[in-house]
């Protein structure tokens, strides 16, 4: 199986964050017991899943080893950094049954151009030190011919100039490569701020856009419940009170036409009474006259007999008069020594009847055929 383990922004032990890309060429091992080593750790996983948990493995020893190094320790000498790797993750993978076979460093880079700057100075002195060479060299030579020949004057102060030359043009180098670092440098830290502020001018713009959409979600809640609340408020107050006055409404007709039918009913009963007890008198009144008119008519044909008998019929209601005030007296004590005396007072008051009604009819008792009574008197 090949491996690329990827360590990113990495620091080193002076601090410079590297980005380290590798590749390895591991296996599982052959041998029975660690064999059975890999099937108890990687049985029923695929491929894909090995090689994460390998590459994970390796791409933290590799994380740890560049936090012990420095930029050119690493740079500089890439197979001892790859060994180093080897010999430290090789006892961690093999107690899983793996075998690395190889491990090699693909890339080393950074994003501050550190190692390009490193390159620059290392050429800068290696120039500078060839042209000191060359000077000394050339003084040397000066220094010698100016000794042996004092014609040579003129060629060792040329030498001289040139070398005062190439130190100052190493010297503007120097300072040109100094200044050089240090825009590099400053470019890197102002597009690191930039890009942080741009980074949180993009966060704050989600999160006001965010609670734009919060809000109008709310309005919109907010709106639905106002909604809800003018229903709420219609059915169960508007419409109960719209039915409570129709339904007093309909009460009051109905009270009303109730009350319209009832006096109509009432005068139609006081107009029907009105009519039957009219009808009523009428008829009796006619009964009456008819009455009136056929006793009139057996008055006038029996004469005397019909008078003699309204007088009879009206007697036991003149007696009921007379005795009405006797019904309030318990009883009458008739004081008399003789007893016969009673009889002559009962009979004179029987003798004395005709006379009386003569006197209060006009009708003479005397000449209606005689009934004796036990004394012998007429009634």
């Amino acid at each position: 199986m090949t491996l690329q383990p990827r360590c990113e922004d990495v620091e080193t032990a002076e601090g410079v964050a590297l980005t380290v890309t590798g590749v390895a060429q591991v296996k599982i091992m052959t041998e029975k017991e660690l064999l059975a080593v890999a099937c108890e750790q990687f049985l029923g996983k695929n491929v894909q899943d090995i090689k994460n948990v390998v590459l994970q493995t390796l791409e933290g020893h590799l994380r740890s080893i560049l936090g012990t190094l420095t930029v050119e320790q690493i740079y500089q000498d890439r197979d001892q950094f790859a060994k180093l790797v080897r010999e430290v993750a090789a006892p961690d993978v093999g107690r899983m049954g793996i075998e690395i076979l190889s491990f090699t460093i693909k890339d080393v880079y950074d994003k501050v151009d550190y190692l390009s700057s490193l390159g620059k100075t290392q050429t800068a002195v290696v120039q500078r030190d060839a042209d000191i060479g060359v000077a000394e060299a050339e003084r040397d030579a000066g220094i010698r011919e100016a000794e042996c020949k004092k014609e040579m004057l003129d060629v060792k102060f040329m030498a001289d100039t040139k070398i005062a030359d190439s130190k100052r043009a190493f010297e503007l180098q120097k300072s040109a490569f100094s200044e050089e670092v240090n825009v590099k440098t400053a470019e890197a830290q102002l597009a690191y701020e930039l890009q942080g502020a741009r980074e949180q001018q993009k966060i704050r713009q989600e999160e006001i856009e965010i609670e734009v959409v919060q809000r109008k979600k709310q309005i919109a809640v907010e709106a639905q419940e106002i909604l809800r609340t003018d229903k709420e408020l219609i059915a169960t107050v508007r419409r109960p009170a719209e039915a409570e006055a129709h339904r007093i409404q309909q009460i009051a007709e109905g009270e009303k036409v109730k009350q319209v039918l009832l006096a109509q009913a009432e005068a139609e009963k006081i107009r029907k009474i009105g009519e039957a007890e009219a009808a009523v008198i009428e008829a009796m009144g006619k009964a009456e006259a008819e009455r009136m008119k056929l006793k009139a008519e057996a008055y006038q044909k029996y004469g005397d007999a019909a008078k003699m008998a309204l007088v009879l019929e009206a007697l036991p209601q003149i007696a009921a008069k007379i005795a009405a005030p006797l019904t309030k007296v318990d009883e009458i004590v008739v004081l008399s020594g003789d007893n016969s005396k009673v009889t002559s007072e009962v009979n004179r008051l029987l003798a004395e009847l005709p006379a009386s009604v003569h006197a209060l009819t006009g009708v003479d008792l005397s000449k209606i055929p005689l009934i004796k009574n036990v004394t012998g008197a007429q009634v």
